[in-house]
């Protein structure tokens, strides 16, 4: 493996591994505090069940380099992203450029953790 494809490799790991962590963070401090809506608590369970979920599939992938942690990132991420979307409209399109940059925010983070999964599952295959 080249150095560039090593550099790839691992900093889409810890980007993954870090997001990971602070939407699990999101889930925690919302869940611990007493002015959160019910809708709020429910979208924190999703953000960290993606967060716990990618966490799981990432080290399943460098350890075992299975193909199904490929297809199950995708499903997990697709599903948050549909939650998000879903909260977004329900809440309205207020923002306007702060909701579409939400938005391509989180899909720019689910591609980028994404491509981590796959750079791990394809690290010792190539």
């Amino acid at each position: 493996m080249k150095t560039q494809e090593k550099i790839l490799l691992y900093g889409f790991a810890i980007f993954s591994v870090i997001t990971s962590f602070l939407f699990v963070l999101y889930a925690v401090t919302i869940n611990f505090g007493s002015d959160a809506s019910q809708w709020l608590k429910t979208f924190s369970y999703v953000a960290g069940g993606y967060g716990l979920f990618n966490i799981y599939i990432l080290s399943w992938a460098w350890r075992s380099q299975v193909t199904w942690t490929i297809k199950a990132n995708t499903v997990i991420a697709a599903c948050f992203f549909g939650v998000f979307i879903m909260d977004t409209v329900r809440e309205g399109f207020s923002g306007g450029m702060t909701t579409v940059g939400s938005i391509l925010g989180l899909g720019f983070i689910l591609l980028i953790n994404w491509f981590a999964v796959k750079k791990s599952y394809q690290r010792d295959n190539s």
